[in-house]
């Protein structure tokens, strides 16, 4: 399953996103993993979660992407939930990858029965009409 977290810069989409972490570890019986572009965040997650710095990776497009996110589930069999915060600052992603993107993250999710929440600064009017399925409106 993928959730899509939409709204404008500074609507409170990462903090929800940091809360929903820290539950998940706490409610959880699986791992957790939250994605950001850089290492700011690291100090507000739970030392349980598993976070991943992008900075520290050269992922060039949607298709490294999901390579990576891949390889973060073959380290982990136990993966319950993925965080990924604002996905248009990470790996030259833009919004005409996203629907693909989605698309990808709801198969993986199926197959490996892990549930994607994915955050997203736009205006819900902005949106490609194949993401407006996957979308929480703040």
């Amino acid at each position: 399953m993928v959730k899509l977290f939409v709204g404008i810069k500074g609507s409170g989409k990462t903090k929800r996103m940091i809360n929903m972490a820290n539950d998940s570890n706490n409610n959880g019986d699986g791992s957790v993993v939250f994605i950001n572009k850089d290492s700011r965040l690291m100090y507000d997650l739970h030392y349980n979660i598993r976070f991943v710095s992008l900075e520290e990776y050269d992922i060039e497009d949607v298709s490294t992407y999901i390579g990576f996110i891949y390889g973060i589930l073959a380290s982990d069999h136990d993966i319950e939930v993925i965080y990924i915060d604002s996905l248009l600052k990470h790996a030259n992603i833009h919004m005409e990858d996203v629907p693909c993107f989605l698309e990808k993250l709801m198969q993986i999710g199926k197959k490996r029965n892990v549930q994607f929440n994915v955050s997203l600064s736009s205006s819900v009017k902005d949106l490609p009409e194949a993401v407006k399925k996957y979308t929480i409106l703040e």
